[in-house]
């Protein structure tokens, strides 16, 4: 069996597919890759079955040793000393390493056959707020190529634009809690220019700016949470929910984001300008 070393991990490096869907009602969040689109295309350039695990990289960092010939394809943020949005062979003993990203936030790395630890409630992804499924990339560690592919697609590259250095636009709606806001607060929402906060992680994106006044008092019994959601906690400042958020929550959720921008807010860097628009 081919199989990958781990010789550094940069600041967080995971394994990552599409998540434990379908399962929010026993208590189990979804989880999976946070950039969708990026994690779906590396696995596609190398010819794996759809749902393969592949590697999410937060700001490069990553070096792996291949321990045979191996097929790879790397997404999203772009990483300097890589390869981007082709299939490329790295040989048997050969280090593979992503620099810095020149813009956005994760990185995937896929590899032809997809990365093959055992599956944890039927998905090989790490979930860093309920501990489910395999833990963070460390040194030294050896993770195991598997089998099942598909025919190759024939791609030498995909034209896929990098995600943005600038603003970032994230359209929303309304949510269900739209109420517990004044008018004022939702026009500060959609007109206030925020800033990615470096307490951002895969549960949230905590934007940073005027705090938003509330309506109504008191809090809410917790209600389901879905991708997408924003919540407003007691700071005033919106939480935008990404792959590793709870499947429960207790603060006010006043937009979703539509399901096209979720993997731009994904990409979001820490300082990074953020509107939110209707």
């Amino acid at each position: 069996m081919s199989s990958l070393t781990v010789l550094a991990t940069g600041p967080l490096a995971t394994i990552q597919d599409r998540g434990r869907t379908g399962q929010a009602a026993l208590g189990v969040p979804a989880s999976g890759a946070c950039d969708r689109a990026s994690y779906e295309l590396a696995n596609r350039l190398v010819g794996n079955e759809g749902g393969a695990a592949a590697l999410e990289v937060t700001y490069g960092g990553l070096a792996l040793h291949a321990d045979g010939d191996l097929l790879v394809a790397i997404t999203g943020a772009p990483c300097i000393g890589v390869p981007l949005n082709a299939p490329t062979l790295v040989r048997a003993g050969e280090v593979l390493r992503l620099g810095p990203p020149t813009s956005g936030l994760r990185t995937y790395v896929a590899v032809r056959g997809g990365i093959d630890v055992a599956p944890v409630l039927n998905s090989r992804s790490t979930d860093l707020l309920s501990g489910l499924g395999p833990p963070p990339l460390s040194p030294a560690q050896t993770l195991p190529i598997g089998s099942l592919v598909r025919p190759m697609p024939g791609v030498d590259l995909a034209p896929v634009a990098h995600p943005t250095a600038g603003r970032v636009v994230i359209q929303v709606t309304p949510g269900p809690r739209r109420d517990w806001f004044t008018a004022a607060a939702w026009t500060s929402l959609l007109s206030q220019t925020y800033h990615v906060s470096s307490n951002s992680n895969r549960v949230g994106v905590r934007l940073d700016g005027t705090p938003l006044e509330r309506a109504r008092t008191g809090e809410l019994a917790s209600e389901g949470m879905a991708r997408g959601a924003i919540q407003i906690p007691p700071s005033g400042t919106p939480v935008i929910f990404l792959a590793d958020h709870p499947v429960t929550g207790g603060y006010p959720v006043i937009a979703y984001v539509t399901d096209a921008d979720l993997d731009a807010c994904a990409q979001a860097r820490p300082g990074q300008p953020v509107r939110l628009v209707s």
